[in-house]
């Protein structure tokens, strides 16, 4: 009698005599997956990584080597300003502004709460909410404003620093919900001081990014001589350039980085994930109540007579 052959699950017409020492399946040598007593099989071997807890940060986010997100953000806001040397009005549609108005003319006005019948209003004021986030990623075209070019270039090289640092502490998703809540702090703040001002950059987003260096460099317990040094050149940057920019976005967005990176750092270990998002939703809320009141006292009693 002739001994039966045994052939590979997977490829039936393989002769094989070995077996996975899990599941005692016959595998051939492609199948085969070393370990640490004999060889496994492909579905043996993905079943044993999904039950290996994978590393974390210390802040809780997954550990990536690649910077993913930093590198998307600085590809949107690119291909935003590119967007903008193709078509210009474009700055005039999507940047931050909480109230404006359009003249017959179709030219820009200063927002007041009476203004005549032919004139209608822009911004914020006019549901556009929009624009809270999508000035943030636009910048002054080459032919405009103190800087032009640089205008973007320094805004991406700083996020380019800054970024890859904090997300592979924070991890992607904390990290990208830290950017657009800075973000998003920073234009708060605009419309709260300075509605009638239409501001356009990431400067709000990269300063919440360096309050979040600063933050997470004090909990991990680094040497804050050089962190010190470097929040320092962000503090001095924005007094100097308050007169020139809009330094309300940049100090909205260092009070909402910071406060959203707190929330990150010291959330309670045994409930980190559900305190840090609870901690980041109320950071939203926050600026969403503020926005809201402020566009309803800019609207209460106004319009057109």
């Amino acid at each position: 009698m002739e001994p039966s052959v045994t052939t590979c699950y997977r490829h039936p017409k393989v002769e094989s005599y070995v077996s996975c020492t899990r599941c005692d399946r016959f595998i051939c040598p492609d199948c085969m997956r070393e370990a640490a007593v004999g060889h496994q099989c492909v579905e043996c071997v993905k079943e044993g990584n999904r039950s290996i807890r994978q590393a974390r940060t210390v802040f809780g986010g997954r550990i990536s080597a690649v910077p993913v997100v930093t590198y998307t953000l600085i590809a949107l806001n690119v291909l935003a300003y590119l967007g903008e040397l193709v078509r210009p009005e474009l700055v005039d549609r999507f940047a931050m502004l909480g109230a404006g108005l359009i003249g017959p003319d179709g030219g820009h006005y200063l927002y007041q709460d009476t203004y005549p019948a032919e004139f209608h209003t822009e911004g914020v004021v006019d549901g556009e909410w929009y624009r809270l986030i999508t000035g943030a990623f636009l910048h002054l075209p080459p032919t405009q404003g103190t800087f032009g070019i640089l205008h973007i270039v320094l805004n991406m090289l700083s996020l380019w620093n800054i970024g890859r640092a904090v997300e592979s502490g924070l991890g992607r998703s904390r990290y990208l919900v830290l950017y657009l809540l800075s973000a998003l702090g920073g234009s708060v703040l605009v419309l709260l001081i300075a509605p009638d001002q239409s501001a356009v950059g990431a400067s709000g987003a990269v300063f919440g990014l360096a309050a979040a260096y600063y933050v997470m460099s004090r909990r991990i317990g680094a040497d804050m001589g050089a962190v010190n040094r470097f929040i320092a050149g962000f503090l001095i940057w924005m007094v100097i350039s308050a007169s020139f920019t809009s330094w309300q976005g940049h100090l909205g967005g260092l009070l909402a980085g910071g406060a959203v990176t707190v929330a990150y750092a010291y959330a309670p270990r045994n409930r980190r994930t559900l305190a840090q998002a609870a901690g980041a939703v109320a950071v939203l809320v926050l600026l969403v109540a503020l926005a809201v009141l402020k566009v309803s006292q800019l609207t209460g009693g106004g319009g057109a007579v």
